[in-house]
């Protein structure tokens, strides 16, 4: 993550990635509950079960660059296998795209497991 990512921004950019991540699981994650609660077909089981785990990894911030990735790909898929609802998929994949890009932000996991040490000697 320290590769992908040279700092983890804290104070207001960093409370900004966190809505952002906010914005984009819970969304996400409701829409794999619904969609379990629906038809249960295998294709939507599957992407029903990578929309709970991805929104819940954005939630916490756990490796946040590959669950945002799953987001987009999960918006893309119902984008283009449905005929309804197609302006909410696009925003969530923007948001994701972005965090793909941004990082998670300070206040996250990933900052915790893999952000920069201070080490003072």
């Amino acid at each position: 993550m320290q590769r992908l990512f040279s700092t983890f921004p804290s104070s207001w950019p960093g409370a900004g990635l966190l809505l952002l991540r906010l914005a984009a699981g819970v969304p996400l994650i409701i829409r794999g509950i619904s969609e379990i609660q629906g038809a249960p077909q295998l294709v939507s089981l599957m992407l029903a079960g990578a929309a709970i785990a991805g929104g819940g990894f954005l939630l916490f911030g756990l490796w946040t660059p590959f669950a945002a990735a799953a987001e987009v790909f999960v918006e893309l898929w119902s984008v283009f296998s449905r005929t309804a609802h197609h302006e909410s998929s696009i925003l969530l994949a923007a948001l994701a795209a972005s965090l793909v890009m941004l990082g998670p932000g300070a206040w996250s996991i990933d900052a915790r497991l893999f952000g920069r040490r201070r080490i003072d000697i």
